[in-house]
Parts: C-alpha cells; structure tokens; sequence
C-alpha cells in the first residue's frame, strides 16, 4: 500500500509540473514601448524587446516574437502555433485561427504585461490601449500602415487594435484588438499617445 501511495504521489507530482510548464506565460503586452513611437528597430528591435522584457520577467527559454506585420511578413505567421497564456496562466488562445476569430479571449483582464499588470484602457488616465500591429483582423498585412515596416517615427501610419476591446462607439472595428484605427498625425511618440497609444505591442512565444 505504501509503495502504491509513493507511485501515486509521485505521478500528481508530475503531471502537476507538466501542467504548470504548459501554462507559462506565452503571451504578454509589452509594459514600455523604446520610446521612438513606431520606431522599433523593424522586427529585429521588436522581438528584442519582447525577448527582453520577457526574461526580465523571468519568462526564460522560449523565442519571443512580436505580433506586427510588416510590407512583407503577416503577423499571424510570427507566431508559433499556441496555445498561448498571460503571466497569470490564463489562456488567450488555443492556436492560430481561434486567436483571428471571436473565440479568443483578449481583453483588459487577460491582455497583461510581462509582469501581470493591467494596462490602462480607455476610461484611464492615460489611455495606452492602441497596440501597434500593421493589420488586418485576420492578422495578415496592411503593407502601408506599418511606419516604415517599423522604423519611422516621423511621417507614416500604423495600424492599431484595442487590447481592452473597447473605442468611442459598438463597431468590429473599435472592439478590435488588432485592427481598429490607423494612428492620426504620424509615427512619433507623441502622436501615438495622442489617440490613446504609447508604442506599446504584443509579444508571443512562438516555440
């Protein structure tokens, strides 16, 4: 009986460990942006930051990419396959499609930082809602709305979704979190903040 009860605590054990390493974090908002508005050092800068913010927050072991499309490149395929969880283990998503449809679960209370803190939405001072990402709701490219394939800050646009699912009326557009309005008055810092944004995008584990 004793040998049965050893075995027995043994596979919980273990299967509570597996189940543990499968809700890591794998998905995240980043917390700051470079500062350069859309300037991210194209996606080499970006998936650095997400890489660094990433381990920083002890989020070690995994290839970190962040969620922009580029004139060439389709967010959607940057991605990995999922299924992806937010640092407090909640599931975001199981794969690819279900993150593209009205089955995914990004919001205010699940799109978390690094570190787990909500990022202020609209209603907060300040907004920080605009997510930098370059595409469409499917998660393919706007080949013009991307700042340069991210490495302008002056004139250009990106596009922008709202993590907290929320905009100034009901529309698809304004509850999108990838897709809802191009950034007005260019690429800097200033006029990101300016319609609710600080240069702030997703970043996802793609392994």
């Amino acid at each position: 009986m004793k040998r049965i009860l050893v075995l027995s605590a043994a596979l919980y054990a273990g299967l509570a460990a597996a189940g543990a390493q499968e809700n890591t974090m794998s998905f995240f908002v980043t917390s700051s942006g470079l500062g350069k508005g859309a300037n991210l050092g194209g996606l080499e800068g970006a998936d650095a930051q997400c890489q660094k913010l990433a381990e920083a927050a002890g989020a070690t072991g995994k290839t970190w990419r962040a969620y922009l499309s580029t004139s060439t490149v389709d967010a959607r395929d940057r991605v990995g396959n999922g299924p992806w969880f937010n640092a407090k283990g909640q599931k975001v998503a199981d794969d690819v499609d279900s993150l593209h449809s009205d089955a995914n679960n990004i919001n205010k209370q699940t799109a978390l930082d690094e570190k787990g803190n909500v990022i202020n939405g609209r209603g907060d001072t300040p907004n920080r809602h605009d997510m930098l990402t370059g595409s469409k709701p499917d998660g393919t490219r706007i080949a013009d709305q991307t700042c340069g394939d991210w490495t302008s800050d002056g004139e250009g646009v990106a596009m922008m979704g709202h993590h907290d699912r929320m905009g100034l009326d009901d529309s698809a557009a304004a509850k999108s979190w990838n897709s809802s309005h191009p950034s007005r008055g260019g690429c800097g810092q200033e006029a990101l903040k300016g319609t609710g944004g600080d240069g702030l995008f997703y970043c996802f584990a793609a392994n």
